[in-house]
């Protein structure tokens, strides 16, 4: 299932080129002639009975010295999985106790490096990890190691999640386009970045592949970059590309990326679905992020004309638009004719979509998600969801009450800047009660909520029973729209809560 390209010519690298511990810093003149040969050495056999292969990478061969390369030795090597600890383990060794280390974002967490991070625990204390969403295991939060990791989330994922309700890890709300700062500043000063990339290509440059977001900037400013190598890894432009004398160690792990695959969405979400979809403009710039309404959203846009994508992040429901030419970009204002995302995160055929793709420019989060370069763009529509919104418009969707239950992201940096563009439209989309029947659309945020959206940045809210624009609208035409949204089996104890409220609807 791998997907088809060239076979390369593997050589480690050249001498001098990486040197174990510490980041090689040489003017790039002279090092051309030389990164073109940089073809990593890779066992393409060697497979284990979990379907991952492995190379472990070696340091670069002394000046003088035999090549074993190139004189036959270590051909056909087939590491076994205990070599493949064994590098990874070696490999994290540059962790040390109360470093501050970053682990890249989604589909991009090196899970053998990560793995390795927790087996690491008895040897140092107080390393403070920091992410956003990250797939895949996490074994930083386990209470048994809290006397060697604290991990810090600008966004909870839900391998952390119960961590953080248990108050063994922590949680930061933040804008998703000021997190970049944090490392640029010097404010969370970054000793380790755990990346994963592709395979360099000829020049010996990797890319970040499937999230630059905010680890481009944890890359940019880590002391000591550690990366896996992973030919799944697509190799996507825009902000992505890094070379590979910028990463201090790495290993060639061969194994599928995670996999996001959607269920269909239900009738309550077909039916958001169509109603945003009604609301967008042909020409339009859409921001969506990844799950049922989005994809449902998606899916009703058959009829739609030269739509464009500048997000945060997207998924398969893309594919479908793109190959029909509904979405073409052309009338985007910044980078016309090309899909713009910080991250994305799917199927293996989005992964393989996004390969070599020049249609797709994965850009810094400072970038994508900066307001005014929002702005930029036409009929921008940026469709969010919620946990649950007041009559007033309050929106919650980082928490459940006290409970912390996701994060900020870019729902307000998306928000705002649609909001700010001449007939663009700023949506906050949910159904209109939970699986077990409870109302979303509240009198009042339950006791601990936080509000991520303020009532005077909400436009448009959107249930399977309607859409309705707040903006310029009093507290009381709010609560008697938002009720008129409500399920049906809510809307009278709404209307009688709003009355003693506001007086009259």
């Amino acid at each position: 299932n791998k997907r088809p390209s060239p076979t390369p010519v593997h050589h480690p690298p050249p001498p001098g080129l990486l040197k174990r511990g510490t980041r090689v810093r040489k003017k790039t003149g002279n090092m051309l002639s030389s990164a073109l040969r940089i073809q990593l050495s890779a066992a393409k056999k060697a497979v284990t009975s979990t379907g991952l292969r492995a190379f472990c990478s070696k340091p670069a061969t002394p000046a003088g010295s035999a090549d074993p390369a190139s004189s036959g030795a270590n051909k056909n090597v087939k590491p076994s999985l205990s070599s493949i600890e064994e590098r990874a383990d070696e490999i994290i060794r540059h962790v040390h106790s109360r470093n501050h280390v970053f682990i890249h974002s989604v589909a991009g967490a090196p899970r053998v490096l990560i793995e390795a991070l927790g087996r690491r625990a008895p040897c140092v204390r107080d390393v403070n990890v920091y992410q956003i969403h990250t797939e895949g295991p996490a074994p930083y939060v386990d209470p048994a190691l809290k006397d060697s990791f604290r991990c810090n989330n600008y966004f909870i994922g839900k391998n952390t999640r119960k961590a953080v309700e248990q108050n063994n890890a922590d949680y930061t709300p933040i804008f998703l386009s000021e997190i970049p700062l944090l490392f640029r500043r010097g404010l969370v000063p970054l000793d380790v970045a755990l990346i994963t990339v592709s395979p360099p290509d000829k020049h010996g440059f990797c890319s970040l592949g499937t999230s630059v977001d905010v680890s481009r900037a944890a890359v940019d400013t880590a002391k000591c970059v550690l990366a896996v190598i992973n030919p799944n890894m697509p190799r996507t432009f825009g902000d992505s590309l890094i070379h590979i004398n910028k990463i201090d160690e790495w290993m060639e792990v061969d194994e599928p990326l995670p996999e996001l695959i959607l269920k269909d969405p239900s009738p309550v979400e077909r039916a958001i679905g169509q109603k945003i979809s009604e609301l967008v403009d042909d020409g339009a710039t859409l921001q969506m992020g990844i799950g049922a309404i989005p994809d449902a959203t998606l899916r009703c846009l058959t009829h739609h004309k030269h739509l464009g994508i500048h997000t945060e992040m997207f998924s398969d429901g893309v594919i479908d638009l793109v190959e029909k030419g509904i979405v073409d970009n052309s009338k985007k204002k910044v980078h016309p004719g090309r899909l713009v995302s910080g991250f994305l995160a799917g199927s293996k055929k989005l992964y393989d979509f996004v390969h070599d793709n020049p249609l797709i420019a994965m850009r810094d989060i400072a970038f994508t998600n900066d307001t005014s370069v929002i702005r930029k763009n036409p009929k921008v529509t940026a469709i969010n969801s919620c946990i649950e919104i007041d009559l007033t418009g309050q929106v919650s969707a980082d928490s459940i009450g006290t409970r912390f239950f996701s994060g900020v992201g870019g729902q307000i940096d998306f928000i705002r800047g649609a909001a700010l563009v001449e007939d663009g439209k700023a949506i906050i989309a949910l159904p209109s009660s939970t699986r077990k029947g409870e109302t979303r659309i509240v009198p009042t945020l339950k006791e601990g909520a936080g509000v991520v959206t303020t009532r005077a940045h909400v436009h448009w809210v959107v249930t399977e029973y309607g859409a309705v624009n707040l903006f310029g609208k009093s507290v009381r035409e709010r609560a008697a729209l938002l009720t008129s949204i409500a399920h049906p089996d809510h809307q009278q104890e709404l209307e009688r809560q709003a009355r003693e409220r506001f007086g009259f609807l």
